[in-house]
């Protein structure tokens, strides 16, 4: 019994967490909305704390979302945008390197340009 209890307290801290990051919040935003420590608020989150219906209804409040939403939270809807982020900021950090490296060829290909001109010049 009591593990099971266990398993639902980590869950919905998980569904918690899982919203605060997908909405770009800190520990510190909630539990300041929340009126409590940001130590009490991780505790929520990884399911160390028993959270009762009154808190669940005001961290539902916070996300806007309902308490059986909140509960219930839907992996499977959370991981394919997670996944198209990874793959963007993949593609993102590929076209920086690949902008560097551009860069640092025209900056050669002007040396080497201002290099001749400087010869023919003298």
């Amino acid at each position: 019994m009591n593990d099971h209890k266990d398993k639902a307290n980590k869950s919905v801290g998980k569904n918690i967490r899982t919203l605060r990051h997908k909405r770009g919040w800190s520990q510190e935003d909630i539990a300041n909305k929340l009126g409590i420590s940001i130590p009490a608020f991780s505790k929520i989150e990884t399911g160390v704390t028993d959270i009762n219906l009154s808190r669940l209804e005001q961290i539902a409040k916070i996300y806007e979302i309902s308490v059986v939403n909140l509960i219930t939270l839907e992996e499977e809807v959370i991981e394919p945008q997670l996944i198209q982020l990874n793959s963007i900021q993949k593609k993102l950090t590929d076209r920086e390197f690949e902008i560097a490296h551009l860069q640092r060829k025209v900056i050669e290909l002007y040396e080497e340009l201002h290099n001749r001109t400087s010869s023919f010049a003298s």
